[in-house]
């Protein structure tokens, strides 16, 4: 029998595709709430989707072909992505009831509740200056939610689901690209998702787009696309502790957008959990990168 490679890790590598896939989300979740104010989520979904799907087909299929479909794990895709989809429904619904930033800001949990997952289900070591880190992050998390305020309301119980299942999500991402390329998993998902919500958008609602919101709507599925497809890389690179802190990048963008946008001012609560969480990621940047360069010595 041939034993199976070790995983070799990429964390700067790793690191900077979740630095481009914040701020394509960031785009798109801000499409995503200008768009569901006047279609329903499964729609905006929908078409998010399909936009996805083709310029993953676009990025994907002229280097990989048809073997990206080559798979041994396909009810994992099956059951992770049906997962994805309840997940990105429950923030679509969470965008459509309060501030991007605010919604955002929230999922900034998602990470935290994957480096857990990940320790309990891929028995993933979380060293001390992980947890710590991971530990600083979440009480800038707190902070930045505000718990208790008036932006803790009905959408923010929404965003908090997500981040619980998008955590989850994010740990199986990891397990599976052990077998998995990030081209397959990218793949499987915008087709699966694509399923997915033409099955369930006739149940919530569907309304013919006019020729310029049929372009928006398109259009957020491009960003979306590319963005899943560095995520995903960044997942296959580097461990979801290292990598996911970056994420909270996300919430440099959203604040941006929503001023620009919606006349939405950050918060010093904002600010201030803001500046915790990304002291926090680049500590931990600060940390991966010392270990790697000891690591050649100790072998």
């Amino acid at each position: 029998m041939h034993k199976p490679h070790p995983r070799r890790d990429h964390v700067p590598l790793g690191i900077a595709y979740m630095m481009g896939a914040t701020a394509t989300f960031a785009i798109s979740q801000a499409l995503s709430k200008w768009l569901v104010t006047g279609y329903s989520f499964s729609e905006v979904l929908l078409f998010r989707a399909v936009g996805s799907l083709a310029i993953c087909a676009v990025m994907i299929l002229p280097h990989a072909g048809l073997a990206v479909f080559r798979t041994r794990r396909l009810n994992a895709h099956i059951t992770r992505n049906g997962a994805q989809a309840i997940a990105q429904s429950f923030l679509m619904v969470a965008l459509g009831l309060m501030p991007l930033a605010g919604a955002i800001a929230i999922n900034f949990s998602a990470p935290l509740f994957a480096a857990l997952a990940a320790a309990i289900w891929l028995h993933e070591h979380i060293s001390r200056a992980r947890g710590f880190a991971l530990v600083v992050g979440f009480m800038g998390v707190l902070l930045v939610a505000s718990p208790g305020s008036e932006s803790f309301n009905v959408g923010a119980i929404f965003a908090i689901i997500n981040a619980v299942m998008f955590g989850s999500i994010t740990a199986a991402v990891r397990g599976m690209s052990s077998t998995e390329s990030a081209e397959t998993l990218t793949t499987y998902q915008m087709v699966c998702l694509t399923i997915y919500f033409v099955i369930v958008a006739p149940f919530f609602g569907f309304t013919v787009p006019s020729k310029l919101d049929a372009a928006i709507l398109i259009g957020n599925g491009l960003f979306n696309g590319i963005g899943q497809y560095w995520w995903t890389r960044a997942l296959s690179l580097a461990p979801p502790a290292a990598v996911g802190p970056f994420y909270y990048f996300s919430l440099v963008w959203a604040m941006i957008i929503g001023f620009f946008v919606w006349g939405d001012l950050p918060t010093l609560m904002l600010i201030a959990g803001s500046a915790i969480v990304v002291a926090s990621g680049l500590y931990l940047l600060w940390h991966e990168s010392a270990r790697r360069a000891q690591a050649p010595a100790i072998e």
